[in-house]
């Protein structure tokens, strides 16, 4: 009796163990490897459009930035309680304005969103080149302002490692000068933020092409349409999804979309719709 009960209970010791590795792997197939944010509307609106989380502004030219304020920050904690839902990027579209190459305040501004990442649990910070940081002029890069943002992003990175947070670079240049951006910089904690209208649409690159160029150097990527809806042009982001797909890329698309509707989370939600619908076919 004593065998058979022993023998019984490694048998049930083993059946269950079976039974918790298989339903611990069903769980992990069934977590997403896309997160489908938005940088078009807050975190109640993403909650109604069915979003899993948002990408937040760090505000205009101050001393100090509105998103490292201490009233920001506990707003952003409660609505991120009350939704249930992440901010998961800090947008510097200031650095537009007022370039991280040749501002003197833009070293203390990538601090603060680094730090204020860090306090409401974001892992991204989205570092702009468009308008006057732009650096290239024509497809050619601007050599002295490039090499500046590299040694500013180079003395940001371990602050941001410290971290948990990627500083992630978006502009208009090709993938191979990007590589060479990273390649100059020489740390893990920068990054590409990757956006397929802007390089596939007004730069004329082949985006699909690049975003495998750039294969795990992409921290978070854009999906925009103009003044359209994703869904208006499926040839070009089926291609975007299987690229993206094939470089094993796991996080989050953030929409960055326009509004026809004028129903800013009908629309959003219409977008988030498609996205998913693009990676599960």
């Amino acid at each position: 009796m004593n065998l058979s009960r022993r023998r019984f209970m490694r048998q049930a010791t083993g059946s269950l163990a079976a039974i918790a590795l298989a339903s611990h792997s069903r769980a992990a197939a069934a977590q997403p490897t896309i997160r489908v944010g938005a940088c078009v509307v807050g975190l109640e609106g993403a909650k109604q459009a069915g979003l899993d989380g948002v990408e937040v502004g760090a505000g205009g030219a101050a001393d100090t930035l509105d998103i490292f304020q201490a009233g920001t920050r506990e707003r952003l904690h409660r609505q991120m309680k009350a939704t249930g839902l992440p901010v998961c990027s800090i947008m510097m579209s200031l650095l537009n304005q007022y370039p991280l190459a040749s501002d003197p305040r833009a070293p203390a501004w990538l601090e603060q969103c680094i730090d204020a990442a860090r306090e409401i649990g974001a892992k991204t910070v989205l570092v702009a080149f468009f308008g006057k940081g732009d650096l290239q002029s024509g497809k050619q890069i601007k050599e002295p302002e490039f090499n500046a943002a590299v040694a500013r992003l180079k003395a940001a990175a371990p602050r941001a490692a410290a971290a948990g947070v990627t500083l992630a670079v978006e502009n208009m240049l090709s993938a191979e000068q990007n590589l060479r951006l990273l390649e100059a910089v020489g740390h893990d904690a920068v990054r590409i933020y990757y956006d397929v209208y802007n390089t596939g649409k007004s730069q004329g690159y082949d985006a699909a092409a690049e975003i495998r160029t750039l294969k795990g150097r992409i921290a978070q990527i854009h999906f925009k349409n103009g003044p359209k809806y994703l869904d208006d042009d499926k040839p070009f982001f089926e291609r975007m999804a299987d690229a993206i797909t094939e470089t094993g890329y796991k996080g989050w698309i953030v929409l960055e979309t326009s509004s026809p509707s004028k129903n800013g989370v009908a629309d959003a939600k219409r977008n988030a719709d498609y996205v998913r619908s693009l990676f599960s076919r």
